[in-house]
């Protein structure tokens, strides 16, 4: 129940600041163009805090944490004088209102360069890019990877970490083919083609470099307990920290996996355990516990291995100073800009499956997620989430700012605007399209959280 409160708490304000800032690109250049504002709203619904500003706009924050607007006085809709016509919205240029329009999106890219570049200031714990192993039959095994090793770039575009790794394969996803450079620990550089004309990326849960067969380094995990769980199935056994397990009910273990994979396949069974313990061999009968999840029963024993200390050498702190801290904010939005307009054309033709869309329960998962990290990786998501929302509102449908924007480019072409009949058909279908997109965003969301 904590982590779901926790990940409201986090959706909620993870929301505000970008409705804010989206709300607010429309609502300062419609008042630089000398439109009134009626009423600036984070939220819809119902107000549960409203206030009137000396400008005579309402500013308030809706019951319905899922958006905003910013309402601005229009003779299509509001009974105007002859004396504020000249403040209404429509009573404007073409370039004028495409430019409020616009602001809203742009805002959000701003927003994103503003966090990165705080996030760069204050310092980025990072590590990386070094390859542990590769997974049998997959790509990146048919390509020939060598480990250990480091991946200094893709396609040509330098790698710092796993995060940029991990953009770089979506970015290339789709193509015949992506180009892989790394490093070895004798300064050897090899150059590898990995063949993805046929990849898809279907879980979006994986990372991309995982899906092609790469796994990052992990320190050695030991067979060696460093921690016995009070009131568990090991504590109840009089199991020690020290111990060494070298055999599971009979059958010798080499590694914790093995291990792992031998206590959950006995739920509920008593087992023998077989430990080193002082340099004598010790055999210690235990009850497993049992515990369900996704509808499958699995054993457990309430202890942890000893995990090797990860190697300084392959730990970095991303930090740079106010300026070009302030220059590494603004590339990372754009590669992240040109990143969400690739994603959304590789699901229009079918390259990236729907599966992969996120709905609200996602984004409270990350920013929950994020937020419990600390504040650079809660500011990370939310630059990645601004950019998104901007990118999606400058998609080209009715009732999201691209629409409008594009009723304004026919517009200036033909010289008079696109008939009321038409934009009123036109934001029907465009309100059908965008709940049918929320309808299968909620649905995958539903769907991860029942796996």
């Amino acid at each position: 129940m904590g982590s779901i409160i926790w990940s409201l708490g986090a959706f909620v304000v993870t929301l505000g600041i970008l409705v804010t800032f989206h709300e607010f690109g429309h609502f300062w250049v419609a008042r630089r163009c000398g439109v009134k504002v009626l009423t600036f709203s984070v939220g819809f619904g119902k107000p549960i805090w409203q206030r009137q500003g000396r400008d005579g706009t309402v500013y308030q924050v809706g019951v319905i944490p899922l958006g905003g607007y910013v309402r601005m006085l229009d003779e299509r809709v509001d009974s105007v004088s002859e004396n504020e016509r000249q403040v209404t919205f429509n009573s404007k240029t073409v370039w004028q209102r495409a430019a409020i329009i616009a602001a809203g999106p742009i805002a959000n890219f701003v927003l994103a360069i503003a966090v990165l570049w705080l996030m760069f200031v204050i310092g980025v714990p990072s590590v990386k890019p070094i390859v542990g192993t590769v997974q049998e039959n997959s790509i990146a095994a048919q390509a020939g990877i060598q480990t250990p090793a480091e991946i200094i770039a893709i396609d040509g575009v330098e790698t710092a970490d796993w995060q940029q790794v991990n953009l770089r394969f979506a970015a290339a996803l789709g193509n015949d083919l992506v180009e892989v450079k790394t490093i070895d620990d004798g300064n050897r550089e090899r150059t590898y083609q990995l063949q993805i004309g046929a990849w898809r990326l279907q879980d979006n849960k994986q990372p991309t470099y995982a899906a092609l067969g790469l796994q990052p380094f992990r320190p050695e995990v030991s067979l060696v307990l460093s921690y016995i769980a009070p009131d568990s199935p090991a504590a109840a056994a009089n199991l020690q920290v020290g111990d060494k397990i070298i055999a599971f009910d009979g059958t010798p273990v080499v590694d914790w996996p093995q291990t792992r994979d031998l206590i959950m396949q006995a739920a509920g069974q008593e087992v023998r355990v077989t430990l080193e313990r002082n340099g004598q061999t010790v055999t210690q009968q235990v009850q497993l516990g049992s515990r369900e999840a996704n509808g499958q029963r699995y054993g457990f024993l309430g202890v942890e291995p000893t995990v090797a200390a990860y190697p300084e050498q392959y730990r970095f702190t991303q930090q740079y100073g106010i300026v070009d801290g302030l220059l590494q904010g603004a590339e990372r939005t754009w590669e992240l800009m040109a990143l969400s307009v690739n994603m959304l054309g590789k699901l229009l033709v079918g390259t990236v499956s729907v599966s992969n869309l996120s709905g609200p329960v996602a984004i409270a998962e990350g920013a929950g997620a994020t937020a419990s990290y600390g504040l650079v990786y809660f500011l990370g998501f939310l630059a990645l989430i601004s950019v998104n929302l901007g990118i999606i509102n400058l998609v080209p449908l009715p009732v999201l700012d691209g629409g409008h924007l594009a009723f304004l480019a026919i517009e200036g072409v033909r010289g008079k605007p696109v008939s009321e009949r038409v934009q009123e058909v036109c934001y029907r279908i465009g309100g059908i399209l965008i709940f049918a997109l929320m309808a299968i965003a909620i649905s995958n969301d539903i769907l991860r959280l029942s796996q």
